[in-house]
């Protein structure tokens, strides 16, 4: 496929950094669409990214993930710092497409030049998060923004994903949501570097606390390196508790740094978003084989047993490497 018309890699890339947000905007947008234009577009940014503070948030529906995102937006922008925030929404049955949920109740940022905002769906990705939000985030990244605040769809057992894209993951529970023991069942006990117990002025906000950190202290962290999760309370619509969260994303940033952390978990990244693209490409490869009636040929081969399957996915990848 090529593009629908021609687009300015070069210029679109001198203008994001410029702080444009429809340039910003106009290579997201590439992304999402998997663009012909996309392998350009990386290549072009590859100098300039991996200089962005990238910061999870996650919880389940109802926590206050949006209103929490602005808080931090504040408290960044009172720094002087400019601000991306990518918050993946759940895909609209109607549309697929985001329901938009960051910008609805973000709105005081939305005239800010110095915060970009971008919803994007799921589409149904398991993770809590989209297929494309690597490579969103190396948009952002690269276009100049000094953090970079990820808000996933929700958090479950099998979405505890956003840990593997951010730097520091903030996990937000509330009063009467569920205790420790199903912060544990879903996994991301495991997967927190910052707990905040949001909506703290609600009861139940002190038990939840205890709860979390009791949880908190039965893992294996009790080596003096090891980063020890601090649990947080905050009311985000009324701003409270901000000053602690920051001071606790700062001391963990702190940590990463002096401890390798930071570089290994940025590896780790990488690697997981070159293996994706990787299978990405060899899925696409497969269809065109199974298009071709390659693939047909090889499985029938098996079912009358002149093959074995073994033997027969050696001579697909053969194919496909060949």
């Amino acid at each position: 496929m090529r593009s629908r018309r021609e687009v300015d890699v070069p210029g679109l890339v001198e203008q994001a950094r410029a702080g444009s947000p429809r340039a910003l905007g106009r290579l997201i947008t590439l992304v999402e669409n998997a663009d012909p234009a996309l392998r350009e577009v990386m290549a072009a940014l590859a100098p300039h990214a991996g200089r962005a503070r990238i910061v999870g948030l996650t919880g389940s529906p109802g926590v206050g993930k949006s209103t929490s995102t602005g808080m931090l937006v504040s408290a960044l922008r009172r720094r002087g710092q400019r601000v991306g925030v990518l918050a993946v929404d759940p895909s609209s049955p109607f549309s697929g497409g985001a329901l938009l949920g960051d910008r609805i109740r973000l709105t005081e940022h939305a005239l800010d030049p110095g915060v970009y905002i971008r919803s994007m769906a799921s589409r149904g990705h398991l993770g809590g998060l989209a297929w494309s939000t690597p490579q969103a985030l190396r948009v952002m990244d690269a276009a100049g923004c000094d953090v970079v605040l990820v808000e996933t769809v929700g958090v479950g057992q099998s979405e505890v994903e956003v840990a593997s894209l951010a730097d520091t993951t903030v996990v937000l529970l509330a009063p009467g949501m569920g205790d420790g023991v199903q912060a544990a069942k879903a996994g991301i006990l495991e997967v927190g570097d910052v707990f905040v117990v949001n909506k703290a002025d609600r009861d139940g906000a002190d038990a939840t606390v205890r709860e979390l950190r009791h949880m908190i202290s039965l893992g294996d962290r009790t080596e003096p390196h090891l980063w020890r999760p601090p649990v947080l309370r905050t009311v985000a619509d009324r701003g409270e508790g901000v000053d602690g969260v920051m001071e606790a994303l700062d001391a963990h940033w702190e940590w990463l740094q002096g401890h390798g952390e930071l570089d290994h978990r940025r590896r780790t990244r990488a690697a997981r978003e070159v293996e994706a693209i990787a299978l990405a490409d060899l899925r696409r490869r497969m269809g065109d084989l199974r298009g071709e009636g390659v693939l047909h040929d090889v499985v029938a081969e098996v079912l009358a047993g002149e093959l074995d399957p073994y033997a027969a996915a050696d001579r697909v990848v053969d194919r496909l490497t060949g």
